[in-house]
């Protein structure tokens, strides 16, 4: 049953521990650069780990979950950060490109269990109308990695050298093993969720076009996030300095952006909320095919930017466990999945922007794939699910 009151501590750990998964996941977009020179790579050939880690996530999450359904969430929880956290230091002392995209895949593996579990088990403790609220709470970890996770990794790599960014993700990893052992509650499952349930949904074609959405909503931001770092080197003559100031100005309007998505989706809805938000993408992403422009109206273009793209996450979330239900720990995990398979297709996208048009292509571009994601909400919300009534799996 329900416990009375909320896990005090809760909460907050597994937002910690999301700021390292978020860290240890998206720092390679500030070592483009660093990395593709000491590797023999060019920025397009580094992005590539990035593909590699979400397509990895996207297959591996939802299997893994599944398999580990019948297993206290202690357990897995803790585990899935071993993993993660051994993936950073394989990452760190790996001599070429191979080991180091294997070490990618070992980390997806890890994530793909952690995160998906965490938001079923925050979601399943609180009330409905406050579910999103505490997921953009657990999610606040990976904005607050936009923030100074990536930033700090991109001026570490610049500084002292790529490897020592993954060296800082092991640092944090082991204190967050120790805090998820220690603070969260033994013997807390849910009901158990199996590979059967896991192709129950993915058969449900509905289902699938709402968790899919989350796919193109982020692959637009993507195909122009990844190659930040040369955009602005090339456009703006940034250094170390530029791109990690700039960097800061995304990530905190990442965390406005969290903050504010927990509270547009209490407050209007998932539907009306989401469409604002495509809408937002569409006009602002091609701005950034106009640079060079002044450094305080790049700065504010990134705030916004980050502010509307990450609003989306709680409204999303709140969407899939509404109608969920009972595979609420499956349907997260293919929602987190999704995240990085938008990921992996609008980097490898991206890719082939750069490739054939240029780099101040690739906000136009992320622009009209924005269109396509608000197309995809409009089909995918007229075929949503009746929602469950307060269907959650509850903790016992």
């Amino acid at each position: 049953m329900k416990p009375t009151q909320p896990y005090s501590f809760l909460i907050p750990v597994l937002s910690a521990c999301n700021f390292v998964i978020g860290m240890g996941a998206f720092v390679i977009i500030g070592l483009l650069e660093p990395l593709g020179a000491d590797l023999g790579r060019s920025p397009a050939q580094a992005g590539q780990l990035m593909t590699i880690y979400a397509v990895a996530y996207a297959i591996l999450s939802p299997l893994l979950v599944a398999m580990t359904g019948r297993t206290g969430r202690r357990r897995v929880m803790a585990a899935a950060f071993v993993l993660f956290t051994l993936a950073a230091a394989l990452a760190a002392v790996a001599p070429g490109f191979g080991l180091l995209a294997l070490s990618r895949i070992i980390a997806a593996a890890g994530a793909g269990l952690f995160t998906p579990i965490a938001a079923a088990v925050a979601a399943a403790l609180y009330p409905p109308e406050q579910r999103a609220r505490v997921l953009a709470a657990v999610f606040f970890g990976l904005t607050i990695a936009q923030v100074a996770g990536v930033p700090a990794g991109s001026y570490i790599a610049y500084s002292l050298g790529w490897r020592w960014a993954f060296a800082v993700v092991v640092a944090f990893g082991f204190p967050c093993i120790w805090l998820i052992w220690t603070r969260v509650p033994a013997g807390l499952t849910f009901q158990p969720v199996q590979l059967s349930d896991l192709g129950r949904t993915l058969r449900d074609g509905r289902s699938m076009l709402a968790v899919t959405f989350t796919g193109t909503f982020l692959g637009s931001m993507y195909v122009l996030y990844t190659y930040m770092a040369p955009l602005l080197s090339q456009s703006m003559g940034f250094g170390r300095d530029g791109i990690t100031f700039t960097l800061i100005m995304f990530g905190l309007g990442a965390v406005g952006g969290n903050i504010m998505g927990g509270y547009l989706a209490d407050r209007f809805g998932w539907r009306r909320t989401l469409t604002g938000l495509c809408l937002s993408q569409i006009i602002l992403m091609p701005m950034y095919s106009l640079l060079p422009v002044s450094e305080p109206l790049l700065a504010v273009l990134s705030v916004v930017w980050a502010v509307c793209g990450w609003s989306f996450m709680a409204g999303q979330q709140m969407r899939l466990i509404t109608f969920a239900g009972p595979n609420a720990p499956v349907v997260l995990a293919l929602n987190a999945a999704a995240i990085y398979v938008g990921a992996a297709v609008g980097s490898a996208f991206g890719g082939l922007v750069l490739a054939q048009f240029g780099l101040n292509a690739l906000g136009l571009f992320a622009g009209l794939t924005a269109v396509l994601a608000l197309a995809h909400l409009t089909l995918s919300a007229w075929f949503t699910p009746v929602p469950f009534e307060d269907k959650m799996p509850t903790a016992r």
